[in-house]
């Protein structure tokens, strides 16, 4: 999947929380978060003319990354509920961290066929 393909792809299924996302439509767009985070946040507050605008830039972003979020847990084929963990202070992240890192299951599971496959 191609960086602009992944972003595409996140965008277009923002609020689909169903079927399955790939490790590299996941990790391309956490780029893009990281990019637009440094872009909103990096020159900062005074100077730049975005900072106006980053509460509302993060709100609309909220949902597409819970989405992707979530059907990366669904292509490793867990529970996208399993996002809760993120509550658990430090352990919770480092185990949805290793679980973003694994390659999703191959073949279709009870989430919908596989993401590589199409």
């Amino acid at each position: 999947m191609t960086f602009a393909g992944a972003i595409r792809s996140v965008l277009g299924n923002y609020v689909n929380f169903e079927g399955r996302a790939p490790r590299a439509e996941y990790w391309w767009w956490q780029l893009v978060m990281v990019l637009v985070a440094l872009l909103v946040g990096g020159v900062g507050y005074s100077t730049n003319p975005f900072a106006q605008s980053a509460g509302l830039l993060g709100l609309l972003l909220f949902l597409p990354s819970l989405a992707v979020a979530i059907r990366r847990l669904h292509d490793t084929d867990r529970s996208g509920w399993f996002i809760l963990l993120v509550f658990v202070p430090l352990i919770g992240s480092l185990i949805l961290l290793w679980w973003y890192l694994k390659p999703g299951t191959p073949g279709p599971n009870r989430f919908g066929p596989d993401p590589r496959a199409a």
